[in-house]
């Protein structure tokens, strides 16, 4: 059955009380914004308050009840902010940032692979929305990604890690330090043309990133390129002076 058309807006007249009059709707825009300046001031109680109290008369509000899973998030709650994440979706299956919310609590609860799947999911929602467009979400996906390739790699997963890794940079291409996070698990994996291929992608846009430029040097000594290596630890040396772990590649060339 399709929906009755709507009357034209000139002929709408808004009703002076109740649903839909202007007291309510500045009396909306103002309690979220006071929800929002009290979560920027880290009270979440006050803010948590403030939101529940516009999800009585509006419970549809994706996006509110997002920051509501939040607060309850700050304040230590996780299956509460779970709860709130997971009906957000529930209105609004699309919504990119409650997917990485509700991933980055179900990875605190120690449910990984379901994490992975929100997380993967956010990902995509964020890509297609967003395109080759900054956004906070991308910005967060790939930073969340990047924390879970530390956790990987703190635990000698060195594969998890390159791939999780190599999610963030496929999201932040230019986040050097997410690509040179990427460099040193491929190292570690022996993926060495991989590494050389970042490395290279890093000093491109930044020739001065001096780690980097070390772990350049690195690779050209793992591959009997001492001359090269040399040469690049000795631009490295120019740039920090200061810098002893520079010296003692130097003088590992001269041993």
């Amino acid at each position: 059955m399709s929906p009755r058309k709507k009357k034209k807006a000139a002929e709408y007249e808004r009703p002076e009380h109740g649903p839909g009059s202007e007291d309510q709707h500045r009396s909306l825009n103002h309690t979220l914004a006071v929800g929002l300046a009290a979560w920027e001031q880290d009270n979440f109680a006050e803010a948590l308050e403030l939101y529940e109290a516009v999800l009585k008369d509006h419970p549809h509000f994706a996006d509110v009840r997002n920051k509501a899973g939040l607060c309850l998030a700050m304040m230590g709650d996780v299956e509460g902010a779970l709860d709130y994440f997971d009906r957000a979706l529930e209105i609004n299956e699309r919504y990119a940032e409650a997917h990485l919310n509700r991933a980055v609590i179900l990875n605190d609860l120690g449910r990984y692979d379901e994490a992975a799947e929100a997380f993967s999911r956010a990902t995509t929602l964020d890509v297609e929305a967003s395109g080759d467009f900054p956004s906070d979400v991308g910005n967060q996906l790939a930073n969340a990604h990047a924390v879970t390739g530390d956790l990987y790699l703190g635990t000698d997963h060195p594969e998890e890690a390159a791939r999780e890794y190599a999610a963030a940079v496929t999201l932040r291409p230019r986040f050097l330090d997410l690509r040179f996070k990427l460099v040193e698990a491929y190292m570690d994996l022996g993926r060495l043309g991989d590494a050389r291929d970042h490395v290279a992608a890093i000093l491109d846009l930044n020739p001065d990133f001096l780690k980097a430029r070390i772990r350049l040097g690195a690779f050209l000594q793992r591959i009997g390129d001492d001359a090269g290596a040399h040469s690049e630890w000795e631009r490295c040396a120019e740039q920090d002076p200061e810098d002893r772990r520079i010296q003692a590649y130097l003088a590992s060339l001269d041993s």
